[in-house]
C-alpha cells in the first residue's frame, strides 16, 4: 500500500467505543472512515448522515467491503473471537477492543488466523496507549530515574450505575470491571514495568445484588525483576478519584462532582438501559469534541531510585530530590489515546513494524485478568506463564 494512501477503516459496533473511534479515525491523517456494522439502526442512520462510507448491519457485510483494508472491532466480549477470526480470514487488518477475548483458547484461535492471514493486529484500546503513560515508560525506560520498584493504579468511578447491556452485569459473559476496567490497569502497569507479571495475587468481589458482577478488586502484581505493582478499583459511584486529579474527567475534559448521581439517574429512568446506552453513548448522541486535556485513567504513581512519577492534568509530573516538576508532552491530546492505536496499526501496515500491543501482548493481559478472578475466587498466588517483554 502506498503511503500516501489513506487506510479504508471499518467501525463494528457503533456504541460508545466505535463512537469515539470513528471521530479519531476521522481526523487521522493515515486513515479514511470508509464503513461501519451496527446492528441498531439509530447509530447506524447517524454514521450514515454523517459520512459518505459504507453502512452494513453485520460485521460479514463489512468484511466483503473492498473499500476497508483494516477494522476496528468494538463488538460485546464474548464476540470478539469470532469476529476477529472473520476478519482476518477475510484479509483485514485489526485492531480489536480489550480485552482480546474471554479464555486464552479463543486468544490462541485469533493469533493463529491473524498469521495465517498475514495480517498485523492491534488490541486496545487500553489506556496505555495515553501520552502520559507512554512519556512515563519512556523516563523509566531510560534509566534515569533508575531501578523501577513499584506502581501503584487506584481508579474510583461510577462505571457499575452506568446504563449497561446484559452481559455486562454477567461475569460468565465478560461483564464486570475484571474484564472491562481493570484491563486497563493491567495493561499501564505491564507497559511501565516492562511486560513480564510473574504472579498475582487478588480479591475481587461484589456488593450489589441488583448489579451481579464484580465491581471492586485489589491485586498484587510481582514482576519477574522484582518489582511489584498493586491495583485498586472501585465502581459503586460514591467516592471519584478524578477527585485527586483537578476534576478532569477520564477523557480529558473538564466534570463537576457527582457522587452518587449514576444511581439516583437509574432509580428514576423513564427508559430502560440499553435505550439509555443508546442515547447518552452510541454514535449520533451528543459529542462534546476534542477534550483540551489529557486522557487518564484513575491515578497511577511509579517508585523508581531517583525519584518517582504520576500523569498531570497535562503532562508527566517528576518528583525528585530537587522538588517537583512538570514535564509538559509535546503534542496535544490527539483524540485521546486512540490516535496512539492508530499510529501503531499505521505503522504496521505501512512499514512492517510490529505493534507492542499484538495478539501475545493482548493475550499476557488477558492473563493477568482472569488470574486476578481466580485469586479471588480460590485465596491462593496465581503464577502467570504467558507474559511477553514491553
Amino acid at each position: 500500500m502506498a503511503d500516501s494512501k489513506p487506510i479504508g477503516l471499518g467501525i463494528v459496533g457503533l456504541g460508545m467505543a466505535g463512537a469515539v473511534m470513528v471521530r479519531a479515525a476521522a481526523r487521522h491523517p493515515a486513515f479514511r472512515v470508509a464503513a461501519a456494522a451496527e446492528l441498531q439502526a439509530e447509530p447506524r442512520q447517524a454514521f450514515a448522515r454523517d459520512f459518505e462510507a459504507n453502512v452494513h448491519s453485520d460485521i460479514s457485510g463489512l468484511c466483503d467491503d473492498p473499500t476497508v483494508d483494516a477494522v476496528y472491532i468494538a463488538t460485546p466480549h464474548q464476540f470478539h473471537a469470532e469476529h476477529a477470526t472473520l476478519a482476518a480470514a477475510a484479509g483485514k487488518h485489526i485492531i480489536l477492543e480489550k480485552p482480546m477475548a474471554l479464555t486464552l483458547a479463543d486468544c490462541d484461535a485469533i493469533i493463529a488466523a491473524v498469521e495465517k492471514a498475514g495480517v498485523h493486529l492491534v488490541v486496545g484500546h487500553t489506556h496505555a496507549f495515553d501520552p502520559t503513560i507512554r512519556a512515563m515508560r519512556a523516563i523509566i525506560a531510560s534509566g534515569e530515574l533508575g531501578r523501577l520498584g513499584m506502581i501503584a493504579s487506584w481508579n474510583y468511578t461510577n462505571y457499575l450505575y452506568r446504563p449497561r447491556r446484559p452481559e455486562e452485569l454477567d461475569t460468565t459473559r465478560g461483564g464486570g470491571i475484571l474484564f472491562n476496567q481493570v484491563p486497563h490497569q493491567i495493561e499501564i502497569v505491564r507497559l511501565l514495568g516492562g511486560g513480564l507479571v510473574k504472579s498475582v495475587r487478588a480479591q475481587a468481589g461484589a456488593l450489589d445484588p441488583a448489579r451481579p458482577t464484580e465491581g471492586h478488586a485489589v491485586a498484587f502484581l510481582a514482576f519477574e525483576d522484582g518489582a511489584a505493582a498493586s491495583l485498586v478499583y472501585g465502581g459503586y459511584d460514591f467516592f471519584d478519584s478524578d477527585e485527586l486529579h483537578a476534576w478532569i474527567s477520564e477523557r480529558g475534559s473538564a466534570k463537576q462532582p457527582a457522587h452518587g448521581a449514576a444511581r439516583r439517574a437509574l432509580l428514576t429512568r423513564r427508559h430502560s438501559e440499553a435505550e439509555l446506552r443508546t442515547l447518552n453513548y452510541a454514535y449520533g448522541a451528543a459529542d462534546d469534541g476534542e477534550p483540551p486535556h489529557q486522557p487518564h485513567f484513575g491515578l497511577t504513581i511509579a517508585t523508581c531510585a531517583r525519584g518517582e512519577l504520576r500523569g498531570s492534568v497535562d503532562g508527566v509530573l517528576l518528583y525528585g530530590m530537587d522538588g517537583r516538576r512538570e514535564i509538559a508532552l509535546p503534542e496535544g491530546p490527539r483524540f485521546a489515546g486512540r490516535g496512539n492505536v492508530l499510529d501503531d496499526l499505521a505503522a504496521a501496515i505501512r512499514a512492517g513494524q510490529r505493534p507492542l500491543h499484538d495478539g501475545r501482548w493482548g493475550k499476557a493481559t488477558l492473563e493477568a485478568a482472569l488470574a486476578i478472578q481466580t485469586s479471588a475466587r480460590e485465596g491462593r498466588e496465581v503464577m502467570l506463564k504467558h507474559q511477553v517483554a514491553a
